[in-house]
């Protein structure tokens, strides 16, 4: 988190939560893609999970919008925050808190796996979306693009699509294959099933962000219509975590629908 961040956390703090707290992200119909809808309904979860409102705020420029370029991002009061890891330390510092009953160790256990979900399942999300040529011709580059005119849309996909190259040639997963990466997937959500060990949750207390994050992930690679069903199906091969994910849909947002 940058200064610029911890001093917005911290000011925040100070005051109670707003009664017209926005979440602002990509239209969800058309335009967002996998790995931000992931993001996007992580955000979602952990703050209905916290009993915090919010109104949802569709917007086609979110990212640009957003002070870290990533969606999601709130507008609370005077104070704009992005993204999980920025939004869940701003609700903390107004005293609401997932894992006040975790000790130091389940807190460092939490953080590890929510970094195993950014470095594999999200960059293996960022992969298969552009750079799986099906997959970007039939989805990527129609859904990136549906909000700019041509030949605008064909120039902001090249742009994006070089931003994503070279972000995953750094991490070295550019040259991995399709196999290499479904791999990779399989083994997250292995240790991901393993650590939640038949559990309601993944600690006895209740549901954390690292709960919210699984959810957003699981959720939207189980739902999203792509060419290539192979990422869906490697999740369908661990009941309990199918089970996670229903678990916090029927909990957190039909329930609260219906009421």
């Amino acid at each position: 988190m940058s200064l610029i961040d911890r001093i917005t956390v911290e000011l925040g703090a100070q005051e109670p939560w707003p009664k017209d707290v926005k979440l602002f992200q990509p239209y969800d119909v058309e335009q967002i893609l996998l790995p931000d809808n992931a993001n996007c309904l992580a955000v979602q979860a952990f703050l209905k999970m916290c009993h915090l409102e919010f109104q949802l705020e569709l917007r086609a420029n979110a990212e640009s919008m957003s002070p870290t370029l990533k969606v999601p991002f709130i507008k609370a009061g005077r104070f704009v925050t992005a993204e999980l890891e920025g939004i869940v330390q701003f609700v903390n510092g107004k005293g609401i808190s997932l894992t006040d009953k975790l000790d130091a160790n389940q807190k460092a256990d939490m953080r590890a796996y929510m970094s195993l979900l950014h470095s594999v399942i999200e960059v293996a999300e960022l992969y298969i979306c552009w750079v799986d040529k099906e997959t970007y011709n039939e989805v990527t580059s129609i859904r990136n693009g549906s909000i700019y005119p041509w030949p605008l849309n064909h120039i902001q996909n090249v742009i994006k699509r070089h931003q994503v190259i070279k972000k995953l040639k750094a991490l070295s997963w550019y040259n991995k294959t399709l196999e290499e990466v479904f791999q990779e997937v399989e083994n997250c959500c292995e240790a991901l099933s393993i650590r939640l060990d038949g559990k309601i949750y993944f600690f006895v207390d209740g549901p954390t962000e690292l709960d919210a994050l699984v959810f957003g992930h699981l959720f939207t690679i189980l739902t999203t219509p792509l060419p290539r069903s192979d990422l869906a199906n490697i999740v369908r091969k661990y009941p309990q975590l199918i089970n996670l994910v229903k678990r916090i849909e029927d909990e957190y947002f039909k329930k609260q629908i219906k009421n």
